[in-house]
């Protein structure tokens, strides 16, 4: 039996008991009632206990579920966190990319126009050097034209 069987016992007691006229007292049986509530005190403790175990039980499950709720909240903040992270190195991967390629792109154009300004050094160089070997063979012709017409004359 339990405590709200008892309560409902002591009710229909109530209920079933003499009504003492002109009033809303009744008479009750006080041994039986005393049985009654002693019943009741009795079975009272492992109610009791057993309701504070299922709150107890409650409260640890209200627990378990803050510090899942409050992992779950950090795992994706911290995954948050990463993807920015993440986002910003590819910014910075792109920005120092296309300061490479400027720079060597530049260096290109230097390094291009420098072998233009060199190839022309030599080939002036050349040029020079071949006037001068074209001057002495047409010199040398000359030499030869003067020598063979004063020869055959």
């Amino acid at each position: 039996m339990n405590a709200l069987e008892i309560i409902d016992r002591i009710e229909k007691l109530i209920e079933k008991s003499k009504r003492v006229p002109f009033t809303s007292n009744v008479m009750i049986n006080e041994n039986e009632l005393y049985e009654m509530l002693d019943e009741l005190r009795n079975m009272l403790p492992d109610e009791f206990k057993q309701a504070r175990w299922i709150v107890k039980e409650r409260e640890g499950m209200i627990e378990e579920a803050k510090r899942q709720s409050e992992s779950i909240i950090k795992e994706a903040e911290e995954k948050a966190e990463v993807l920015v992270n993440e986002t910003e190195i590819l910014k910075e991967a792109g920005k120092k990319s296309e300061e490479i390629m400027s720079m060597a792109e530049a260096k290109a154009r230097t390094m291009r126009l420098e072998s233009e300004d060199y190839a022309d050094e030599k080939l002036a160089s050349l040029e020079a050097v071949l006037h001068r070997l074209v001057s002495a063979v047409e010199k040398g012709r000359e030499q030869l034209k003067t020598t063979l017409t004063s020869k055959s004359r």
